[in-house]
């Protein structure tokens, strides 16, 4: 069965991810369209760098000329970001996008995102599951003639890199004399992000910047682990800062001049302040409930609103929209910011950190120790654990009536906006979500301290599966 998650459809190449599968949905999405009376002047088809990507987007694209509907059909694999702004640009109906994300190799993904270029909220991907599945109950063949007027080739990088130039300081970057290392990681960032700092002047060096499937055979996630390569290069070459962005280019992964990698928690709660001190950009900052309260500490200081969302960035899109927040961030390295886009931007979250560096004039590494001064240490972390079917529904229903006191810990409040977390403290707290599509509990807390961390994680690990 076809679902959509938090990012849209995701499946196993030739698996469940097929040919048939992915003509059934985007009639899905067709039928929506119509349906719903969408205006716009046609719908944006793009694809990442997996397997068979740009094979899913052709497919689509007839589809959606079949049913009458213009498809802009996008002539190389593009950055999830890149399709946003083209959509918004061309007051397209919406977009359908090829990818995975940060997944295995062995996924791809069918992702729907709205006019304004937000992801589809849970309203919009509901209706287009219950199109979907009548689709597949009536089991129609989709053997359709191709409408080639119906279809245009395009190539939308251009006019987002210059929307990325009206955002970002180019000449703060261009005279800093930065030397900045790039790890495109097999994706789609590659002539996007480099070619926007090569352009700018910049030193440049770049890794694994063209395409590969199998993502070298790790999934494209710009984590530490996977970011081994690109601290080699800046601690050897001593660069002064290691860029990276995820397969589909949403998110980003940071190393600063120290060769450390720099947690999302981190760069968001540095964006932020930056944002707000040196750009004084207005509004106030949003997180996800699974994100740092280190934003928190900030908001209050600088006397701005905070906004608490669900996990999914949506839901952060919603905030900019509404021109509400300077900057939204996610625990799993997604970011927008005031008038940019509804959608996370890694690409864009890349060159901001370039250029707070570059117009502070300090080192990253100092940068972090002066934040960490003012507002205090918050150490965060999240833990994946499998469950048995018992093991899950026994969670559920534990959660369902939260303690007042976890191994000592006492919960002063109980948080549900999605998830369950478990407050201790301003700065110390513990979410337990269950994963809608796997028997798997995640586990996000922070603490004051590398200790009170561990402590509170293995209060949580117990509380998830006694011993």
């Amino acid at each position: 069965m076809i679902k959509f998650g938090t990012s849209g459809w995701r499946g196993i190449i030739g698996e469940d991810f097929t040919f048939e599968n992915v003509r059934v949905a985007t009639q899905g999405v067709a039928n929506y369209l119509k349906k719903s009376g969408q205006k716009g002047s046609g719908v944006i088809i793009a694809y990442d760098t997996r397997f068979l990507s740009e094979k899913f987007a052709s497919e689509a694209a007839k589809i959606l000329a079949f049913n009458g509907i213009q498809a802009f059909l996008c002539n190389r694999d593009v950055p999830t970001p890149c399709v946003s702004f083209e959509t918004v640009r061309r007051k397209a109906m919406g977009a359908i996008n090829f990818t995975a994300s940060h997944n295995p190799p062995e996924y791809n993904g069918l992702k729907f995102s709205t006019a304004n270029g937000a992801p589809a909220l849970p309203e919009v991907t509901k209706q287009i599951e219950a199109e979907i599945h009548s689709v597949a109950e009536r089991n129609e063949r989709h053997d359709v003639y191709e409408r080639g007027e119906l279809i245009e080739t395009i190539d939308p990088k251009d006019r987002y890199l210059e929307g990325l130039r009206q955002k970002v300081d180019v000449e703060a970057i261009r005279k800093s004399g930065l030397r900045i290392a790039i790890d495109s990681l097999y994706g789609t960032s590659r002539d996007y992000l480099d070619y926007f700092l090569l352009e700018s002047g910049v030193e440049v060096k770049i890794i694994h910047n063209y395409r590969d499937p199998y993502f070298g055979g790790f999934s494209p996630e710009c984590n530490e682990k996977n970011l081994g390569e690109l601290r080699k290069i800046v601690l050897n070459e001593k660069f002064d800062l290691g860029l990276a962005t995820d397969g589909d280019a949403d998110r980003f992964g940071i190393i600063d001049d120290r060769n450390r990698f720099v947690s999302p928690n981190v760069v968001i709660a540095l964006l932020a302040l930056y944002l707000k001190r040196y750009r004084n950009i207005e509004g106030g900052l949003a997180r996800s409930v699974a994100t740092t309260h280190l934003i928190d500490a900030i908001a209050k200081k600088l006397g701005v609103q905070l906004y608490e969302t669900p996990v999914g960035f949506k839901y952060i899109g919603e905030l900019i929209l509404e021109d509400k927040i300077a900057l939204g961030g996610e625990e799993s390295a997604g970011m927008s910011m005031r008038r940019h886009l509804p959608e996370k931007d890694g690409i864009l979250a890349c060159l901001l950190v370039a250029e707070m560096v570059a117009r502070t004039g300090k080192k990253l590494h100092d940068l972090t120790e002066e934040m960490y001064e003012e507002f205090g240490y918050f150490y965060s972390k999240r833990v994946d654990m499998k469950l048995t079917p018992q093991l899950k529904d026994t969670l559920a229903s534990k959660l369902a009536n939260p303690p007042s006191e976890l191994d000592g810990w006492k919960v002063r409040e109980v948080n549900t906006i999605d998830g369950v977390k478990l407050i201790i403290d301003s700065s110390t707290w513990l979410l337990f979500r269950l994963s809608g599509t796997e028997p798997v509990a995640r586990l996000y807390a922070e603490a004051c301290s590398p200790k009170d961390l561990k402590k509170l994680l293995d209060a949580g690990k117990k509380f998830v599966a006694p011993s």
